[in-house]
């Protein structure tokens, strides 16, 4: 075996030091562990982040594709990029917006940097993403309107000294094992508690001393009750609030009755009255996907801060904290040139603009006007144009986003550049395929959750015909922009440099952090202006609190309660949502293999099953939404309420049901909620059906 390489785990965001083994004579890992000198877990490590780094159960991509007559079959590098290359210019030559590119929060973040030029400084479109508006863009749009600056205040640091403990609207027990330790450790002190705000139960509810199980969609009434019984309480911070916010009253006025709120969200008033009372001592407010998926994601996560900010927890051991899914999403955030450009400048204002087109070597006027939507409008953009091409990255949109059947249809009707390590269903539709180093394979940075900055290193060599995503990107940059990528290769190194230059004074600031520093130190939280600096809680100074908005201080909002984006009826009297599951990554491709036909598993209540016991055969039905439908194998399982049907979101049948609207502040879609029905599977059925479903659960007719 080769020497022990420390790197960075790519799994979730929490950041873990590991260390890796390659095979002295074959590609691969042979062996993966928790690093203890790693100052983020200090040796801890999770089952999947090891399993699915050592042994991924993906079916690996092994040599550049392109499609012939319809097929896949091998090609050279040359062929492969020439083909790329010529179809991204004739496409550009049409329109500046002829490309779409769709990102990764699963790159280092020299890929995503050197992604995000090529797409904003080569290309000019305004049809990018790097993927973190899937799962982050509310709780980032959140924070910028609150505090003026994207990331959450607190640290892990916080993490023991806070006495309550809320997590809402995730599972970090699954999806982040590690940080979950540490929760609940704290949690498990005599004078603290953990309260978990979730409409199912979940492996993090077997340990929650309260389980608030609102109804699915909910959060904002209950969020909105649980602030309103702080204020009839008096359990607000007047000095904190007077001090440090602005916007206290209007939303104390725009605040409902509890009662009224507890009841739109399905719960007692004794269950408001005790969260509220929990607020009084430091508390951490944690969330994920159920409150960022939604139409309402970025009013529900402001109403989140709003909780923290009424009761004074914005210090050292307590706050605001969302939980981030992909590994390396807070660095695309940082670097993509997504939402702002390289250290969180503004996208819109001329004089950064200026900054970035200058640093760039690059006219102006070729950098776009807007950021542009999320992948929602990428592929409705997709499928009536003007791009004309679309390139995804380290990323299975076919699978990953909702109403997937007409994600399918756009991107198979345009010409599709696919750069992935495993296949995938995007893979399978592609015009051309660019096979990418994975974890243990890429040399470069990771960005955690809580700011820190850490290596990611190759343990193994590559076959001959694998290349790694920077690689790639550069290669395609360089051939259509000479100047912005002068050389056809470059360092990872040389591209961090670059990045952490355009960094310097902003308030994501990288200057400070070199590889050599992080070579001595491991991971360095930003924002670190020079080498003997590094970020800790934010906002908070030794005389007083200071935040990037106009007036100093942090906003409060007013948001309201509105709805469900799709209400059930008659037709479609349940209602869907999804979660995660143990030992399953994203959209399963690390985890499920090549086995794609066994159908998902759905959690029923039992008394629902029986309501629909017509709907069943053999512990089989077809879920069905206006979108589509999927046979689903049942679980009955009386932690799931009444009328709801609860899948999990790593299998590709899954999104062919989920509602592809988005909330209109941050573009992030409610994957989470929508109207469903169950009905007789047919035993012609395929597993996922495309267009409307018929009573009998076979699909519609179409005039095709």
């Amino acid at each position: 075996m080769s020497e022990w390489t420390p790197t960075t785990c790519m799994r979730c965001a929490v950041g873990c030091g590991h260390l890796q083994q390659g095979y002295t004579n074959n590609y691969g890992l042979d062996t993966v562990r928790g690093d203890a000198s790693h100052p983020v877990n200090r040796g801890l490590a999770c089952h999947r982040g090891v399993s699915e780094t050592a042994d991924p159960d993906g079916d690996w991509l092994t040599r550049p594709l392109i499609r012939e007559d319809g097929t896949l079959v091998p090609t050279s590098w040359e062929t492969a990029i020439g083909t790329v290359v010529e179809h991204i210019e004739d496409a550009l030559a049409e329109s500046r917006d002829g490309v779409a590119v769709l990102g990764s929060g699963q790159q280092t973040n020299e890929a995503a940097y050197a992604l995000g030029k090529l797409a904003r400084g080569g290309f000019g479109t305004r049809y990018y993403d790097a993927n973190t508006t899937l799962c982050m863009a509310s709780a980032v749009t959140a924070y910028y309107q609150a505090f003026g600056s994207d990331a959450p205040p607190p640290t892990y640091e916080d993490i023991p000294d806070a006495r309550t403990h809320v997590i809402w609207g995730a599972n970090p027990a699954v999806a982040h094992p590690v940080m979950y330790r540490w929760i609940a450790d704290s949690a498990s002190d005599d004078d603290s508690e953990l309260i978990v705000v979730d409409p199912v139960e979940s492996e993090t509810v077997d340990d929650a001393d309260l389980h608030a199980q609102v109804d699915p969609g909910t959060d904002l009434a209950f969020a909105r009750a649980v602030l309103a019984q702080v204020v009839a309480d008096g359990g607000v911070d007047r000095e904190f609030v007077a001090e440090a916010t602005t916007g206290f009253e209007a939303t104390v006025d725009s605040l409902p009755p509890v009662r009224e709120a507890a009841e739109a969200a399905g719960v007692t008033v004794e269950t408001v009255e005790r969260v509220a009372d929990a607020l009084t001592d430091p508390t951490l407010v944690y969330w994920g996907m159920g409150v960022n998926q939604s139409v309402q994601g970025t009013a529900t996560s402001r109403a989140l801060i709003d909780l923290c900010l009424a009761t004074g927890n914005l210090r050292p051991g307590s706050g605001p904290f969302s939980l981030t899914g992909q590994a390396n999403s807070m660095g695309t955030r940082v670097c993509s040139s997504k939402g702002t450009w390289p250290g969180q400048r503004e996208f819109t204002d001329p004089e950064q603009r200026r900054f970035i087109a200058d640093a760039w070597g690059i006219p102006r006027e070729r950098l776009p006007d807007d950021p542009g939507p999320g992948p929602v409008g990428i592929v409705d953009a997709v499928a009536d144009g003007p791009p004309e091409v679309c390139w995804t990255v380290a990323t299975n949109p076919v699978a990953g986003m909702p109403d997937a059947s007409e994600v399918e249809s756009a991107l198979e009707d345009t010409f599709l550049v696919a750069q992935d390590a495993f296949r995938t269903e995007t893979v399978e539709l592609a015009d051309v395929v660019l096979p990418a180093a994975t974890w243990g394979e890429s040399e470069g940075t990771a960005t955690n959750m809580e700011r820190r900055i850490s290596r990611v290193r190759a343990a193994t060599e590559t076959s001959p015909k694998i290349k790694q995503d920077l690689d790639i990107i550069v290669a395609i940059g360089a051939a259509i922009d000479g100047e912005l990528f002068p050389r056809h290769a470059v360092s990872p190194e040389s591209v961090f440099d670059e990045l952490r230059e355009l960094t310097a004074g902003t308030a994501a600031d990288l200057s400070g952090i070199s590889y050599d520093r992080l070579e001595a130190e491991l991971a360095v939280r930003w924002p670190a202006p020079s080498p003997d600096e590094e970020g800790g809680y934010r906002y908070v100074e030794e005389d007083g609190w200071e935040f990037p908005t106009p007036s100093g201080r942090a906003r409060f909002s007013t948001g309201t309660h509105d709805g469900l984006a799709e209400p059930t009826d008659d037709e479609f009297p349940l209602t869907l949502t999804t979660g995660r599951q143990a030992d399953a990554y994203n959209t399963g491709v690390r985890s499920r293999g090549a086995e794609t036909d066994a159908p998902p598993t759905a959690r029923i209540h039992p008394e629902t099953t029986l309501e629909y016991i017509e709907a069943f055969d053999r512990g089989t039905t077809v879920v069905s939404s206006r979108r589509g439908s999927a046979t689903i194998a049942v679980n009955p399982d009386d932690g799931v309420p009444k009328g709801v049907v609860w899948l999990p979101i790593h299998h590709p049948a899954v999104n062919a049901l989920t509602l592809p609207v988005v909330d209109p502040e941050s573009d992030e879609p409610n994957l989470k909620q929508c109207a469903v029905d169950v009905r007789a599977p047919q035993r012609s059925n395929p597993l996922v059906h495309e267009g409307q479903p018929t009573v009998d659960g076979e699909p519609a007719a179409t005039d095709d």
